[in-house]
């Protein structure tokens, strides 16, 4: 039944694969940069130069190998088209562009807007509580307005005392 036995466990069989093959690479790059250090000498034919061997008269030469192109050809047609073009509708008669005031308005809104949150899922768990040991930013909310309008009343009443001893006299 196996009560004594240890749990099979998988990540540790990963990880023995993993390092078994790390050390047979390790091993072949040994190998390899030993052969590289000891070049065995390469023999050549002496009767053709740079070691090519001769081909029989009759037989057609090679062709030379095609040149290798280096860049894929790429079709421009459909990234220029893509690219909104202004119609004749934005342009006056005399060639200007005509003043948009809905997109000038939504731009002067964009500027007085907040930049949009980095982490948006943070964001949430701020603003509901979930982070253990943080406030609701509910809560914080309406300590900071109540704060407000305590230091407001405030005012108002020393303001209200000033003018009280000021007009009395």
């Amino acid at each position: 039944m196996g009560l004594f036995q240890k749990k099979h466990d998988p990540i540790s069989d990963k990880a023995r694969a993993l390092t078994a093959q790390i050390e047979a690479l390790e091993s072949q790059i040994k190998h390899l940069s030993n052969e590289a250090a000891n070049p065995q000498p390469r023999f050549r034919s002496s009767t053709a130069p740079g070691g090519l061997a001769t081909r029989a008269p009759s037989s057609p030469p090679a062709p030379a190998p095609a040149p290798r192109e280096h860049f894929e050809k790429v079709d421009h047609a459909p990234l220029q088209s893509a690219a909104p073009q202004p119609g004749r509708e934005h342009y006056n008669e005399l060639g200007v562009r005509k003043f948009d005031l809905v997109a000038a308005w939504r731009k002067f809104k964009e500027v007085f807007q907040p930049p949009p949150a980095s982490n948006p899922k943070l964001v949430n768990y701020l603003a509901a509580g979930s982070i253990q040991g943080l406030r609701p930013l509910r809560y914080e909310k309406r300590v900071a307005r109540n704060r407000f309008i305590f230091l407001v009343v405030v005012l108002v009443l020393v303001l209200w005392g000033i003018l009280a001893v000021i007009f009395k006299r």
